[in-house]
């Protein structure tokens, strides 16, 4: 190979990367730009709608709550304190006992005065079996709550369990740890009452973090700032994400995930696409692209909604492990359901969910880590051939630096501008110090679990679920 073929290579393979690095900058320019203007439209329309006619009317659409719980013995008692908290008026709260070995189901028999009861379930997705039953509370103030004993199949086959139980119109499904805000439901179904030219099939929340937060009676009381670098990290994280991603895609009506931590669903085509797959680790976002598709399929118009406000307060990870575990396994969900549903990608009889929101996905999502560790191998061979451009690879990394740090400065002064949720002194030159160290403390260890999510996706066979270890919320 002469040496001037060689030179080419090396210079196809700088724009190839150079080109990837414009269009990704690009896209997230372009979508934060998008969120901004979707956002101020939110708020303006938010400020005349009047909540409490809608929380207070009996006529509300019916929601079920549905909550897989497995071991969470530690906060059960408050998490469904906070549920049955709720201002909305026509819901119900039903827990799936998912086979927990410890002592969930007890303490929930005792703090709600449950016994078992005679219940007709309406087996429309195949389950796991019951194992105890189903319990009501004896106390009238509990009357909304259904406590649900089942064999452990996972959290998809749990929250199926729950759309066969509920008989309600809409489901809301949540981790059990999350604490729901008193006026989610009602912000959440507002899309749903909306809409008029289309039918809204989902509609999700921005999930916030709860860590070092105090909650009072299953209420959250205090909003505090971890100490910890990685919790803060995280919390920026979600502040880029859920503002500036998702908010973007409701407008292009081209959102492919609702956090499992809260997402409202239309049960029945929920269960006419075959409930949640427990097959796969990342159920949630599998879930909604297959009702998308199926809806495309049926050339019906449709939509996917999001709810900007935040509805919701879930326990982060606090230790690199786990931190780690659970960003493999959001890695492995997204390439699961990416390959299942492959035939809409690129495919314009799916329109702009072929054509916009799935290469997105797959370009700037599933690849980006596999291309970043590329880059770095191929730096390290310029390296050891003594072919690295100093001046070049210098601007380059700072640029891509200042870039991501600029990137998480718009999503904060967006999250000061409009729910401002961290009002403590000292708190925003927190968030300012972790947005400049952010890209050195977490993203090294998202990298590295993204590239283990990839191997044990295409090597492990043993592709569990990953448990997420509680803490507890704390309480007043």
């Amino acid at each position: 190979m002469g040496v001037t073929t060689y030179q080419i290579i090396l210079e196809v393979i700088h724009y190839l990367f150079f080109i990837y690095s414009i269009a990704a900058i690009g896209s997230y320019l372009l979508l934060a730009a998008i969120s901004g203007v979707e956002t101020v439209e939110y708020k303006r329309k938010n400020s005349f709608v009047n909540y409490k006619e809608i929380m207070s009317s009996n006529i509300s659409p019916s929601i079920s709550i549905i909550a897989p719980a497995y071991n969470e013995s530690l906060n059960i008692v408050e998490n469904v304190r906070s549920l049955l908290s709720n201002h909305y008026v026509n819901y119900n709260v039903i827990i799936v006992n998912d086979g927990s070995k410890d002592d969930s189901l007890e303490k929930l028999i005792e703090v709600y005065d449950l016994v078992l009861v005679d219940y007709l379930i309406n087996e429309q997705i195949p389950t796991k079996p019951l194992r105890k039953g189903i319990y009501k509370s004896i106390n009238p103030a509990f009357e909304k709550l259904i406590i649900v004993d089942k064999e452990n199949g996972g959290k998809s086959d749990a929250l199926n369990m729950g759309l066969n139980i509920s008989n309600n119109k809409y489901v809301a499904c949540i981790d059990v740890d999350c604490l729901l805000l008193e006026d989610s439901l009602q912000k959440m179904i507002k899309p749903f009452l909306e809409t008029t030219d289309r039918r809204v099939i989902a509609a999700g929340g921005v999930i916030r973090i709860s860590n070092s937060c105090v909650v009072i009676d299953g209420k959250l009381h205090d909003v505090n700032f971890p100490k910890k670098l990685l919790e803060q990290g995280q919390i920026l994280e979600y502040i880029r994400a859920f503002l500036l991603g998702r908010m973007a895609w409701s407008r292009l009506n081209g959102l492919l995930v609702i956090s499992g931590a809260f997402g409202l669903f239309d049960k029945k085509i929920a269960i006419r696409v075959g409930g949640y797959d427990t097959k796969t680790v990342g159920e949630d976002m599998e879930l909604v692209v297959r009702m998308r598709g199926h809806m495309e399929e049926l050339k019906k118009k449709y939509k996917v909604a999001y709810i900007p406000d935040p509805l919701c307060w879930t326990e982060a990870p606090d230790n690199y492990k786990i931190f780690i575990s659970q960003r493999n396994r959001w890695t492995r969900g997204t390439i699961e359901t990416l390959r299942r549903h492959r035939k809409i990608g690129f495919n314009p009889k799916y329109k702009a969910l072929g054509m916009l929101s799935y290469p997105y996905w797959f370009f700037f999502e599933r690849l980006a880590p596999v291309i970043e560790v590329v880059g770095l191998f191929y730096f390290g061979i310029l390296i050891l051939l003594n072919l690295v451009r100093w001046d070049y690879s210098i601007a380059f990394i700072t640029l891509a630096y200042l870039f991501t740090v600029f990137f998480s400065l718009i999503a904060l002064v967006t999250e000061e501008l409009t729910y401002h949720q961290y009002k403590k002194k000292g708190t925003g030159f927190r968030l300012l110090r972790i947005a400049f160290l952010e890209p050195i403390v977490t993203h090294p260890f998202i990298l590295y679990a993204a590239i283990r999510g990839n191997i044990d996706y295409y090597f492990n066979k043993n592709k569990k679920w990953g448990e997420m270890t509680r803490k507890g919320m704390t309480k007043g």
